[in-house]
C-alpha cells in the first residue's frame, strides 16, 4: 500500500459517514449530533461521499486523519466498549 496514492478523508468526514450512512440517521439528526448546521454536515458529508469514491474508482488508499472535531468521551468510550467486546 506504500506505493499507492492517497486520498485523505477528514475525521469529522469519516464521522458524516458513520451518522448517515451506518447509524442511518437524517441530516438533521447528523447535524445535531455533531453540533454544525445542517448545511455545513450537507458539504461534509458530500466532500466525505466524493473521497470515498475517488478512492475506489480510481484505486487509491484511504487516509482518515486531520479535521475539525471534538472528541465527545462518553460516546468515545462507549465505541471502545463495543469494538472490544468478546461474545
Amino acid at each position: 500500500m506504500t506505493d499507492l496514492e492517497e486520498v485523505v478523508l477528514a475525521v469529522d468526514e469519516c464521522e458524516a459517514i458513520r451518522l448517515k450512512d451506518v447509524d442511518g440517521l437524517d441530516q438533521e439528526e447528523c447535524a445535531k449530533q455533531m453540533n454544525i448546521s445542517q448545511p455545513t454536515f450537507h458539504r461534509l458529508y458530500t466532500e466525505a461521499r466524493r473521497h470515498i469514491a475517488d478512492a475506489i474508482v480510481n484505486g487509491k488508499a484511504l487516509k482518515i486523519e486531520g479535521g475539525a472535531y471534538e472528541l465527545q468521551l462518553a460516546h468515545h468510550q462507549a465505541r471502545h466498549r463495543r469494538c472490544h467486546r468478546r461474545d
